[in-house]
């Protein structure tokens, strides 16, 4: 037999495994992440049916090259082009990520480690981020719950939408400030209700409330008096009753000592009010007869003395003869009110000044800007103190300091525009309702993050990546899949950050095919040609060997 047979039989198989790889490339042309190949063909092997000899410097003889008659080709490599990107697809799915550089995302089955550059991801009813393909897992890192932070030890699966990822944490106010302009001005300031500031917060189970305080000038120059007037909650109802140990500031005294004369109509002794004829004693004030309602009867009081209304007799001013309002208010109405409170001859109150229970925030004449609050020039903030009373409505609340650093009493042509505003000027300490998840990212750096409807974020994990020495080496497993192999250098468990070598991920895009079209269609012509070439050599050897055959007729 000739062994220009045996040459074409391998021409053929050779050609054939090429076209099995050019088809393969051409079927995988839409294929997420497909890396193309290529084959190399060499020489198989060859007979010498003689050795070179070499030169015979006596006999003057030349020498001669070896006679070789090669025996066919074979399969020499078949390379995968993987570090060649293919094109990008942008699908807007924000679980579909795109490497940029030589990086490999790292999946798991549950018991194998596999390595690809498809990243269609989704999330699994556990929550779990896996390919989309074949389930596997995508696997990173967990955050440290000391830190906060990324924890970078052996890669596990990313649980994206786990239980304690859906939902963020209430947090209770703590701390708050007051700024803009009170005008001196503003006729707020000095009506009875006072410019009104709103303090939206929140207590630690996240429910929300609005603290109404209000400011008035005390009628010094740049002095005014702050105080709690009301708390709601998220409805608009009034809840200050339910916190019978609030405290805000420290009791301040407002006004100087004074006396305070009877009006005209009234006379007053130490034991009673006359007024048109009908003499009230003190006795009687807190009870209904036939001398009218106890309402009736404290208000002839209050009238005594000019004011409009019981309750703002007994709460403008803090004490009387050293008796604080709540009980000159009790002892006038159970008749036990202090002889020498009153004097007898002229029905003079002696009051000692107003008292408030909150602060004083005084400005500098000059600069307009903030000289003191209580009195003090090193700290200017107020607590607000809900005390520790279970009866709360949601409880239990936190004490919230309110910095009045940043108001001014610059001048606004009568218009205040002061205001509170929950947290710091870092915004820190704002509180927050509970929050639900409202979105997840996936950064360049393959951290994921959580957005929720409190304005808060989490991060949640991230994922890491698989960087080979020679990524070339790694073997196709299908489905997208690659496993490290002794030549492509082991997988150490844990995986690397894609930023530390310069690479990043793009979310909403995935990496196509790299397989060139226009080469494949050219090496499938070459291919063709090449097979038929060796066609023709089994061919023509066989009509070789006919003729030598027909020698015998």
């Amino acid at each position: 037999m000739m062994r220009s047979l045996y040459s074409g039989v391998a021409g053929l198989k050779t050609h054939q495994t090429k076209m099995d790889v050019i088809g393969n490339n051409i079927a995988n042309v839409n294929t997420v992440g497909y890396k193309s190949q290529s084959i190399n063909f060499s020489e198989l092997m060859y007979q010498t049916t003689q050795s070179a000899s070499g030169p015979n410097a006596a006999s003057g003889k030349a020498g001669t090259n070896a006679k070789q008659i090669g025996l066919g080709v074979k399969t020499a490599a078949i390379t995968t082009a993987i570090t060649q990107s293919g094109s990008s697809q942008t699908t807007g799915n924000p679980f579909d990520i795109q490497i940029k550089g030589d990086s490999f995302f790292v999946v798991s089955d549950g018991s194998n480690t596999y390595f690809t550059k498809d990243g269609s991801f989704n999330v699994d009813a556990l929550g779990n981020l896996a390919m989309s393909s074949n389930g596997y897992s995508v696997m990173g890192w967990g955050v440290d719950e000391t830190t906060g932070e990324i924890k970078k030890d052996t890669v596990s699966p990313i649980k994206v939408m786990s239980a304690e990822n859906m939902t963020y944490p209430p947090e209770a106010t703590t701390k708050a400030y007051v700024s803009g302009i009170i005008d001196k001005n503003d006729p707020d300031t000095t009506s009875e209700a006072g410019k009104i500031l709103n303090l939206s917060f929140f207590d630690s189970a996240g429910y929300a409330y609005t603290a109404k305080l209000t400011m008035k000038a005390t009628g010094v120059e740049g002095q005014y008096s702050v105080e709690v007037a009301d708390v709601l909650d998220s409805e608009g109802n009034s809840v200050l009753s339910k916190f019978p140990n609030i405290s805000f500031g420290t009791t301040t005294k407002v006004a100087g000592a004074q006396t305070l004369n009877v009006s005209q109509g009234y006379t007053v002794n130490s034991t009673s009010v006359t007024y048109e004829g009908v003499t009230y004693p003190f006795s009687t004030l807190g009870a209904d007869d036939a001398q009218g309602t106890a309402a009736e009867k404290q208000k002839i009081l209050a009238n005594a003395y000019g004011f409009s209304t019981y309750e703002e007799f007994s709460k403008f001013y803090g004490n009387v003869s050293g008796v604080d309002t709540d009980t000159l208010g009790k002892m006038v109405a159970t008749g036990t009110i202090d002889t020498n409170i009153i004097d007898a001859t002229t029905g003079a109150l002696t009051v000692a000044g107003k008292q408030i229970q909150g602060g004083i925030i005084k400005y500098n004449d000059s600069t307009k800007l903030v000289e003191s609050v209580n009195g003090l020039t090193n700290n200017f903030t107020l607590d607000l103190n809900f005390g520790d009373d279970v009866s709360a409505p949601n409880g239990p609340f936190t004490t919230i300091n309110i910095d009045f650093s940043t108001s001014n009493n610059y001048n606004a042509n009568g218009t205040s525009t002061i205001g509170a505003t929950a947290g710091d000027l870092d915004g820190l300490g704002a509180g927050r309702k509970l929050g639900k998840m409202s979105g997840v990212s996936i950064q360049n750096d393959g951290k994921i993050y959580a957005s929720y409807d409190n304005g808060q974020t989490k991060l949640l994990g991230q994922i890491a990546v698989a960087e080979f020495a020679n990524a070339a080496g790694l073997e196709k497993q299908g489905d997208n899949l690659y496993a490290a192999t002794l030549n492509s250098g082991e997988f150490d468990g844990i995986g690397v950050d894609i930023t530390g070598s310069g690479g990043y991920m793009t979310t909403g895009v995935l990496e196509m095919s790299n397989v060139d079209l226009s080469a494949e269609f050219t090496e499938m012509i070459t291919t063709q040609r090449g097979f038929q070439a060796n066609s023709r050599i089994i061919t023509v050897s066989d009509t070789m060997l006919e003729e030598l055959v027909n020698l015998k007729r």
